[in-house]
């Protein structure tokens, strides 16, 4: 159920807690509460982001792709004697990139499962205005602009470690 609540928006959701009891979890811009039957309404934590973490082969490589393909910054990299992993990013989103050891190769996807075709999926409001900035950027496309079967509509690119990420938003 959603609504205002107090000038709030508001998303109710009930789900099953601890032995079964249904407890609401109410989320509002300003706070996340969960209401247990019999009690009052406790603060709980408020989860904001997440990053996918790519094993990779080669730490230089793998960076140089996400910074002069997609345009994304580096927001960290180290340790400084010797980096072995970084976070790069763009706007609100981000990445870790990681070199385990030589022998630990990169697994994508869609080397497991033909049905897990991409390794991350990237909201974007603006797929197609996405998509020519970055053909006018040179980047090669695993599948250009389009409407795929879960009725997103986007594009797939292959990073230099063969991991597939999709730039999309569901079809309005």
């Amino acid at each position: 159920m959603k609504g205002i609540l107090n000038g709030a928006y508001t998303n109710r959701n009930w789900q099953y807690g601890h032995n079964n009891e249904v407890q609401l979890t109410e989320v509002t811009n300003r706070h996340l509460l969960t209401k247990i039957p019999n009690s009052k309404f406790k603060p709980m934590t408020n989860l904001t982001y997440i990053m996918p973490c790519f094993i990779i082969a080669d730490l230089k490589i793998s960076v140089s792709f996400y910074v002069d393909k997609l345009r994304f910054e580096i927001r960290y990299m180290g340790p400084d004697e010797s980096p072995y992993w970084a976070i790069v990013g763009r706007d609100n989103i981000s990445i870790m990139l990681k070199a385990v050891a030589p022998d630990i190769k990169p697994i994508p996807n869609r080397t497991r499962h033909e049905w897990a075709p991409s390794d991350a999926y990237i909201s974007t409001a603006e797929p197609d205005t996405l998509f020519e900035e970055y053909r006018s950027n040179g980047v090669a496309f695993s599948k250009p602009i389009h409407d795929n079967s879960d009725d997103l509509r986007g594009f797939e690119i292959e990073d230099a470690d063969g991991y597939v990420l999709f730039f999309g938003r569901p079809n309005l």
